[in-house]
């Protein structure tokens, strides 16, 4: 019998740690949260309002047995380790553990693995904390705070226009989106022209008259200006610099999914579970450990165990003068410097050395970590910068060049930077360049381009607004509930997504908007801190919310349901598309009082498949009550042959029944026979 139990989240971590560990240890897995709030009560939040608003948790649906387990674990071991993940959300799960397991304060230990290596986990262990209730309450109140926000909008409007959802940092992303919609829809644009003056080698661009910046608007101005040109353009002067070119910083969450998203066309969903993996553990033959530290952070930070080992790394594989310095950032209000940026956990492990262990995608976001971290630490690039500006009766043209001088960083991140050079030719000042080739062209102003998942991610951590942990779940959201579609990769708003955001505004338009949620991100990083308490803060929230929602209930138009153009073959009134439990359905404008709800077989076209083998009836393509699709006898339910696959019309050579096709492939209804 183990004396001591670890609790993770997951079950692959689990494997993972307990191979570092040893038989004194036995790890397990909660898989995930145990414990939510219950949908009882008051307006069904699980929260207590009037009691300080105490929280009701019950057991997440199919965890009992996950609990009980646990429990049983829990009473045959001397001490247990909570070790969840290492951000607020993993501290709310230790405190359920420990609350809905009973343990008490003096047989158990928090832990935080940063990054699950051998020496990491081993070190953890040895210097455990306790569970911090002040990160507890933040995440609580925050996890209340959506709920009602939630729960509360959420009713209101699939009430009144029937949208799916609302939620506090949700709706002010889908906000932006739809601001940028409009921004873009009274966009006028303005015509103007370029005139490029082209030469052997290079080309250069008209830029001021005078020493005045100058805009031409119609090809008329334009013209004057071709038709005020020589031939000969003199060289008035010309401006050599060096410039540095410096790395970016190591990844926090946001910067990962935004380079992911803009470099290897991941959406943030997608980055956020491979890097889970990548954090969690990877089977590498003769260990398994994992790749990169924890992925959920805000901090730029990096390690001296990381950093020492990666500059002796750079210098004995670029050489000394590629050695940089670590990067310092200004800390923002924000940002949570708990742990590290994200970063391998070791620098010796080569994208190429594991590659042969990881899917393609796995690879990919690897070798973004992996040199990105690197790139940090490098030198500074160095380009040698040329402007040369020439005069032509007063109207002034400017051309510049770039040459790398010095690699630096690039040498490792040059797959993911562009840096393309343009060399220009040797000429001195007051030398003279002809050319009769210029060329004037039109050009109309653009409006501001719709959001991509990397930019509005950008946009919701510049303004403050939610946590990078949550954006994918963010955008995933606001697009599974058909509020934005992607167009050329872009966010466009549906109609109903800018209708829920317009009913919003008029509603809530001090509520829902980007500097009230930044605010109350404020207010949680305060009682986080411990400087502000957690309940105080909800009742001023609940207190300005609350009469808000109760007038729009009241307030608030109810859209209409939308006409289909045919009348009631019972009462004349028109029909109408309504939407139940199991999707949209036709019936009368005049329910209740008529109850006429037209059937699948009215509004569907009959589509035969072939003859049914047990009666004179044809089998037809019909719907489940859930609206998918199945073959079935059109004499039902008089005869109830019915198929999932697509049965043909031959039968079984073994056993005579009809056969089906899927995907491709036929196979016998019936009988284990397959084609």
């Amino acid at each position: 019998m183990a004396k001591n139990l670890v609790i993770v989240e997951s079950p692959s971590k689990s494997k993972t740690i307990e191979k570092y560990l040893g038989k004194d240890f036995k790890v397990v897995s909660s898989k995930g949260h145990i414990r939510d709030l219950a949908t009882s009560g008051p307006l069904g939040l699980g929260v207590d309002i009037e009691n300080g608003f105490k929280p009701n948790y019950i057991p997440i649906k199919g965890k009992s047995s996950v609990i009980s387990s646990l429990k049983k674990d829990v009473k045959d071991s001397d001490l247990v380790y909570l070790a969840s993940d290492p951000d607020r959300e993993g501290e709310a799960i230790a405190w359920h553990l420990k609350d809905a397991l009973g343990i008490k304060d003096n047989k158990y230990k928090r832990v935080l693995f940063n990054e699950i290596t051998h020496d990491k986990v081993i070190d953890a262990i040895n210097n455990p904390t306790v569970i911090d209730d002040n990160l507890v309450r933040s995440q609580e109140t925050r996890r209340i705070l959506d709920r009602i926000i939630g729960f509360r909008l959420s009713k209101l409007l699939q009430a009144k226009i029937g949208a799916k959802s609302a939620g506090r940092v949700q709706s002010v992303a889908l906000k932006l989106i739809v601001d940028r919609e409009r921004e873009i829809e009274a966009f006028t644009p303005e015509e103007y022209w370029k005139i490029i003056a082209i030469f052997k080698d290079f080309e250069a661009e008209l830029f001021k008259y005078k020493n005045e910046d100058i805009e031409l608007h119609t090809e008329e101005e334009a013209n004057k200006v071709l038709d005020a040109l020589s031939e000969e353009y003199k060289v008035e002067s010309i401006d050599k610099k060096e410039k540095k070119r410096k790395s970016k910083f190591p990844f926090i969450t946001s910067t990962l999914q935004q380079e992911a998203s803009t470099k290897l066309g991941f959406p943030a969903k997608k980055t956020m579970s491979i890097a889970q993996k990548l954090y969690e553990g990877i089977d590498l033959g003769n260990e398994t450990t994992g790749l990169i530290t924890y992925m959920r952070t805000d901090s730029i930070r990096l390690s001296d165990d990381f950093t020492r080992p990666a500059m002796k790394y750079i210098e004995e594989t670029y050489g000394k003068k590629y050695v940089g310095y670590i990067k310092q950032a200004k800390s923002k209000d924000n940002v949570q410097d708990a742990h590290e940026a994200i970063r391998p956990t070791s620098i010796l492990r080569e994208p190429t050395k594991v590659k042969q262990y990881l899917s393609n995608d796995e690879f990919k976001l690897y070798s973004l970590i992996y040199k990105r971290t690197l790139a940090s630490l490098m030198a500074d690039a160095t380009v040698n910068s040329t402007t040369i500006i020439f005069d032509n009766n007063d109207y002034k043209f400017k051309t510049t060049g770039q040459v790398l001088l010095f690699d630096g960083y690039l040498k490792v991140y040059g797959d993911y930077e562009s840096s393309e050079e343009k060399i220009l030719p040797e000429i001195g000042e007051n030398e003279v360049a002809k050319t009769t080739n210029v060329e004037s062209t039109q050009h109309f102003t653009q409006p501001p381009a719709r959001y991509t998942e990397a930019k509005l991610i950008k946009e919701l951590e510049e303004l403050g607004i939610g946590r990078p942990s949550t954006y994918a779940t963010i955008i995933d959201t606001i697009k599974s509930r058909d509020y934005v579609e992607l167009v050329d990769k872009k966010f466009k708003p549906t109609p109903m997504g800018i209708e829920t955001t317009d009913k919003l505004q008029e509603f809530f338009s001090d509520l829902i908007n980007t500097e009230y949620t930044r605010d109350m991100e404020e207010d949680l990083d305060k009682v986080a801190d411990g400087k502000a308490i957690w309940n105080e803060v909800l009742k001023r929230f609940y207190d300005l919310f609350e009469p808000r929602v109760k007038s729009a209930f009241t307030d608030m138009e109810k859209k209409a349901p939308e006409e289909t153009g045919e009348n009631c073959p019972e009462c004349g009134s028109p029909l109408v598309i309504r939407k139940g439990k199991y999707g949209e359905f036709i019936a009368c404008s005049n329910y209740p009082t008529c109850k006429y709800i037209k059937k699948e077989k009215e509004e569907t076209q009959i589509i035969e498949v072939c003859d049914c083998p047990n009666c004179d009836g044809k089998i037809i393509v019909r719907k489940s009550r859930r609206g998918k699709e199945f073959y079935g006898c059109n004499n039902y339910p008089k005869c109830k042959t019915a198929y999932w696959d697509k049965p043909i019309s031959k039968n079984c050579p073994e056993c005579g029944k009809m056969l089906t096709e899927k995907n491709g492939k036929i196979k016998c209804s019936s009988c284990d026979y397959s084609e």
